[in-house]
């Protein structure tokens, strides 16, 4: 394995490892060439892209684009680039998407918290407990034991 190829996979194992001690059932995938369907998969509807260049502008440009076609290839709605920082906690690493992905998954989010907010008030109040409890955390460093 080239030295590029062990360093790639290191940093995919270690977002996996981060997203599971986070409560995200995510899980890398065997690469399929032509047809390959991303990273990290298990955190639908997105599927992952993950990038650990010397580069951040060819991280996310080659990152980015090959998570929009992935996406379509994993049949999932959203494709985000995980890019990561030098010296830097996987916590600190960039996610990205393209401007329209952020603005169909914020109406997408908008719409169904406001449903969830009309339909059951009890459960929205315990979502928005939740979120509070989960912003006031530290992320997962993807060195815990889970």
């Amino acid at each position: 394995m080239s030295a590029a190829k062990a360093k790639g996979t290191a940093y995919e194992s270690l977002c996996v490892r981060a997203l599971r001690a986070f409560g995200i059932d995510a899980r890398r995938v065997a690469q399929e060439g032509y047809t390959d369907t991303g990273d990290l998969h298990g955190v639908s509807p997105w599927v992952g892209q993950c990038k650990a260049y010397r580069s951040w502008e060819d991280a996310i440009r080659l990152g980015l684009d090959g998570a929009e076609k992935q996406r379509l290839h994993a049949r999932e709605s959203y494709g985000v680039a995980f890019v990561k920082r030098v010296r830097r906690s996987v916590g600190e690493s960039y996610a990205v998407q393209t401007f329209a992905t952020w603005a169909r998954v914020y109406v997408r989010l908008r719409r169904a918290e406001s449903l969830l907010a009309e339909h059951a008030p009890d459960a929205f109040a315990e979502h928005v407990r939740a979120t509070a409890a989960e912003l006031a955390q530290p992320f997962p460093s993807g060195t815990e034991r889970v």
